[in-house]
């Protein structure tokens, strides 16, 4: 129940002794405000790197094709690993876990226009599951299908970046035709990316109509699949199962790291969080660190409280205040300095985060500096407990006082 005169009293004890209170609370403000900025510019740090991720699928892996480096059942070393379609028929019924896969053919920068409008753009020639492997959201139209791929359509997709610099003042881009080279795509869809603006300088366009154009053959540079919700785990047993089967197929030791490459974008997310989880860890080592300091300060001047006021405690009892009132009294005034105290390291924090997130652009390594609400009540939470226990020992110092001794004391 809400006590008046004791919160007046507190106030009171306060006010009279500002320099006092002001030294008390700075430590425990500058310990939250440490730890909101620590644990602020870490998840800055983080967002940045998973920024990173957002531009693919997290739970994909990407096939790239090299060279051997061990002989090889009369195989010398040195020889150089080819992908073909049949590669990736054989890979998508690989594994049940298998739920989307392209492969890409490499044709580089080419020359694209759209009437008096030209721009060199890089051409990807992919098979209809890229879109969910590079997280690709088209804005207009549609993207590739089954049958672009079967009926070796010559259409494309563009990126946003294209689509300005050839489709000015506000022309439809959708069922027009551009100029790669000199043979003619329909635009049949426009794509946004998570990448950025390097990402939406690109064109996408069926890999068995790229194939045939650019006299690509069968050819197949890369394979890129994603495997559904399956666990770190099971991952690694189906990167061991491609491996194993590309190994029969190309006649390649299974053991020979260099062959194919398989880039595991689910271990090195796993690899990323894991770190960011102890730098959190570490951060809240130092944080709650500072922050005992504090407490030890606060509670040092709280027994030099309870020690000016053994005589008003005294008399406090002689007429009748209980021990758990004076407790409580103490209590009150050790968690009222931290919390204040506290609040402002708080609000100093947080402010300074917003601060520098208008101020410092985002990067791929460091974006949007936050202290989030979980870490604003935990702090808060942290500053009670930590008020409590600032003032436990003063308070059963208080509360032990004999009224006769305490009336005798100077």
């Amino acid at each position: 129940m809400f006590d008046r005169d004791k919160w007046q009293e507190i106030f009171s004890t306060i006010s009279k002794n500002k320099l006092r209170t002001f030294l008390t609370g700075f430590s425990v403000a500058w310990g939250i405000f440490m730890l909101i900025i620590l644990l602020g510019s870490g998840q800055g740090l983080q967002n940045g790197v998973q920024h990173k991720f957002d531009d693919d699928a997290v739970n994909s892996l990407w096939i790239y094709a090299r060279q051997t480096s061990k002989p090889y059942k009369g195989y010398n070393a040195g020889r150089q690993i080819r992908f073909t379609n049949n590669d990736y028929k054989r890979t998508k019924a690989l594994d049940s876990h298998i739920d989307h896969i392209t492969g890409r053919f490499y044709v580089g920068s080419q020359i694209t226009s759209y009437k008096n409008n030209y721009g060199s753009y890089d051409l990807r020639a992919v098979n209809p599951g890229f879109k969910y492997i590079e997280n690709t959201k088209i804005t207009e139209g549609r993207f590739l299908n089954k049958l672009d791929i079967k009926d070796f359509s010559k259409v494309v997709i563009i990126g946003n970046i294209v689509k300005k610099d050839l489709f000015k003042n506000g022309v439809d881009p959708l069922g027009k035709y551009v100029k790669i080279g000199n043979i003619s795509f329909k635009v049949i869809g426009v794509f946004a990316d998570a990448g950025g603006e390097g990402e939406m300088r690109k064109i996408y366009l069926p890999i068995s109509t790229a194939q045939r154009v650019f006299n690509g053959g069968n050819r197949i540079h890369q394979i890129m699949l994603t495997v559904g919700n399956a666990s770190l785990k099971q991952t690694k047993r189906i990167e061991s199962e491609i491996r194993n089967n590309f190994a029969l197929l190309h006649h390649f030791d299974p053991t020979d790291p260099r062959a194919i490459r398989i880039n595991n974008n689910l271990e090195n997310y796993k690899k990323v969080m894991n770190l960011f989880l102890g730098i959190r860890i570490f951060i809240w080592i130092i944080g709650i660190g500072t922050i005992i300091a504090g407490i030890v300060g606060v509670s040092n001047i709280m027994m030099i409280v309870v020690k000016e006021r053994t005589k008003e405690i005294g008399i406090r009892k002689a007429l009748g205040a209980t021990p758990a009132s004076i407790v409580s009294l103490i209590l009150l005034e050790s968690v009222t300095i931290t919390s204040m105290a506290g609040y402002v390291g708080l609000m100093l924090g947080v402010g300074l985060l917003e601060l520098t997130k208008k101020f410092i652009p985002p990067s791929d390594f460091f974006m949007n500096p936050q202290a989030n609400i979980s870490i604003a009540v935990s702090a808060i939470i942290l500053l009670v407990v930590a008020g409590t226990i600032a003032g436990f020992i003063p308070a059963r110092k208080a509360a032990s006082i004999k009224p006769i001794e305490a009336l005798r004391y100077e």
